[in-house]
């Protein structure tokens, strides 16, 4: 029973950081634009990548 005396304030510490963490990221914008992040990664802007030197046989010694 006397366990109950420091987990009961544990736990609404806990659920206060969150909810604070929360707050913040709706504040700072981590919401803003969620749609635009879904159809970034299928969009394909990327350059191909360069191709690959091959070494010359004497760079092996």
């Amino acid at each position: 029973m006397t366990a109950l005396i420091y987990l009961i304030p544990v736990a609404l510490a806990l659920g206060a950081l969150g909810l604070a963490a929360f707050l913040w990221s709706l504040r700072s914008g981590q919401y803003e634009d969620l749609d635009g992040a879904a159809e970034r990664i299928l969009v394909d802007d990327d350059e191909p990548p360069a191709p690959r030197r091959r070494s010359s046989p004497s760079a092996c010694k």
